[in-house]
């Protein structure tokens, strides 16, 4: 019996040896495969499939292991590095003929986004290269996107989105009040108003203000760079953007110039064949495709220099935070961890061989503690060598907390950016604890603030005006800092913050930004303030391991959370904001709480 025991463990710990180095070898197999793959050659005649499906980030993530474990979400993730890289390079490319769109829609995109793409694909026409546009289905961003081809086609039967922008913000100060829970509030700045869903039923007059502005704003460009490449006036489009268009039959799409051809999908290869000036009996012969991707990995990542020199692109992407907190069901959306941000500044700060840092800044704000420890890393960049900021969808509160001590900032039109302000928020249970759940405390101290911070009470006069000075304090040094990298009086700031959101345009006339421009305007200027021509343009941090992607993908940890913003759009960003609100911190720099556009 002893010796069948024996044998059976022996069997067992065998199948266990040879399923880790089955394991093992699978993963060096995939990692292999993956590194293989890390370049694409472009065939002849090749038109570059650009499809508007998914999700966009700021910066993807290298994930060779996409749709490997059935995953096919992972497949329509997008950075928009690769998408603008992918449409010069296409550019650049002799092969490629042209960019064939498949319109669809791009879930938690920005209008400054969404304005850079547009701004790739125009500057690709400049190459005597075409674009052709089909979709069942043309969402607003989607149709901002693709009335830049010379080809827009809809589907016989299709639906084209053109309505303006509308935005709305959640409040439930009714909720609270039921539930027994109220907030105390503390902030600086009339037009603050990330706190105002936890004490009003509406918006007040302040922020209505603000968005009224700055959606205007966006909308305008928005009208004027589609009426330039449809050939309309922006005030024609306004009224058809009143008349309910979506759900007009798609002949009037093309009679009104919004659309150039009726068409199903079937018949769009012999458009693209056409327009290669191809009469081929079977039109996809005329062609062979490449997807966006594979087009992004075509060539090196990034220009390489021989010189040595090194021009930094640092990505601060996401919401400003004290420590790492994972998305809802644990995945890994971008954040700007204090810590880690500081000391990966510090390294290139150090490294000789960095000659200027461009700082790409796409943040909302955060934790105001960790936006001042940023700042003062950058302030070290700065004295050693030329900090250029580039600013992406938004660079707002703590997002220009740590850009205003640049040499120079560039912003988009459409960058929602200022939001110079602070608050604070405190939730009180008293009502929830005491009276509805009945449950009571009794605490003993020996000095006045010992308890301070005990949510099963109401909060003392001295505890309310501590802490009111202490977000007063914030305000002040924000506003010294925002003065300090303006070049300008305290006073001045302090009549342009007050927590009110600019966009990028309206940022530039009154003094927060330098120039209008995207990423590769902010690289030049960087270069130029280096005085370097040969330099190797490089993005930090370093993207996870392949072995990091690996370990997400089988987890499921990243299926989850971006299934999440699958069903959830744009309102992912109110969910995971509240699940790790705790790591901003109790005083925070950061917009008014979520935008979203009907993008």
């Amino acid at each position: 019996m002893k010796d069948f025991f024996k044998y059976v463990l022996a069997t067992v710990v065998g199948i266990l040896v040879i399923g880790l180095l089955c394991t093992i070898m699978t993963v060096i197999t995939l990692i292999g495969m993956a590194s293989s793959s890390s370049t694409t050659s472009v065939p002849s005649d090749a038109v570059v499939v650009f499809k508007l499906d998914g999700s966009i980030s700021e910066r993807a993530s290298d994930n060779p292991f996409a749709g490997m474990f059935g995953n096919k979400l992972m497949d329509e993730e997008l950075g928009l590095d690769d998408i603008l890289r992918a449409i010069k390079n296409a550019k650049e490319n002799d092969k490629v003929k042209g960019i064939y769109m498949e319109a669809g829609s791009f879930s938690g995109a920005t209008p400054a986004q969404l304005q850079e793409i547009r701004q790739a694909l125009v500057d690709f026409k400049t190459s005597d290269k075409f674009i052709v546009a089909y979709g069942d289905q043309y969402t607003q961003g989607a149709y901002y996107l693709c009335s830049v081809a010379d080809s827009v086609v809809i589907n016989p039967e299709g639906m084209l989105d053109w309505k303006g922008l509308a935005m709305q913000t959640t409040y439930y100060k009714d909720l609270m009040d039921k539930l027994g829970v109220k907030m105390e509030i503390f902030k600086v700045g009339t037009y603050k108003s990330a706190v105002e869903p936890y004490f009003l039923t509406e918006m007040s007059e302040a922020n209505r203000e603000q968005i009224t502005v700055f959606s205007s704003e966006i909308w305008n460009q928005m009208l004027n760079e589609v009426s330039k490449s449809r050939k309309m006036t922006a005030e024609q489009l306004n009224q058809l953007a009143d008349s309910a268009l979506t759900f007009q039959e798609a002949t009037l799409y093309k009679k009104v110039k919004l659309v150039d051809k009726l068409a199903y999908s079937d018949e769009v290869p012999r458009i693209i064949a056409n327009m290669m000036g191809s009469d081929e009996e079977k039109p996809t012969d005329a062609y062979n495709t490449i997807t966006i991707q594979d087009m992004a990995a075509s060539t090196a990542n990034e220009p390489k220099g021989t010189s040595g020199n090194i021009i930094a692109v640092y990505y601060a992407d996401g919401e400003i935070v004290d420590s790492r907190s994972n998305g809802i069901l644990g995945g890994n959306e971008a954040q700007i961890v204090g810590a880690q941000t500081i000391k990966e500044l510090q390294e290139l700060a150090d490294d000789d061989d960095v000659k200027a840092v461009v700082l790409r800044v796409n943040s909302p704000g955060g934790s105001a503690y960790a936006s001042e420890q940023i700042h003062h890393a950058v302030q070290a960049i700065k004295a050693k060598k030329p900090v250029v900021v580039s600013m992406g969808g938004y660079a707002a509160s703590g997002g220009y907390y740590i850009s205003c001590g640049a040499d120079y900032i560039f912003a988009e039109p459409t960058t929602l950016t200022g939001s110079i302000g602070i608050f604070g928020t405190f939730p009180v249970a008293a009502e929830l604890l005491n009276n509805k759940i009945g449950v009571h405390f009794s605490t003993v101290k020996t000095n006045e603030f010992a308890d301070f911070g005990d949510f099963s009470r109401e909060m003392t006069e001295g505890e309310k005006n501590a802490l009111q000075s202490y977000v007063n304090r914030g305000y002040e040094l924000f506003t010294k800092r925002c003065a300090e990298g303006r070049k300008m009086k305290q006073d001045d700031i302090k009549a342009i913050a007050e927590g009110r959101v600019w966009t990028g345009e309206h940022a530039k006339q009154i003094g927060l930004v330098d120039q209008l421009g995207n990423l590769d305007d902010a690289i030049a200027e960087a270069k130029k303030r280096a005085k370097v021509d040969d330099a190797s343009i490089i993005a930090y941090p370093a993207k996870g391991s392949l072995f990091d992607e690996l370990m997400n993908e089988v987890s499921g940890d990243s299926y989850a959370d971006a299934k999440l913003r699958e069903v959830l759009g744009d309102y992912y960003l109110y969910f995971n904001s509240l699940k790790h609100m705790n790591k901003h911190g109790n005083v925070q720099a950061q917009l008014p709480f979520y935008f979203t556009f009907n993008l």
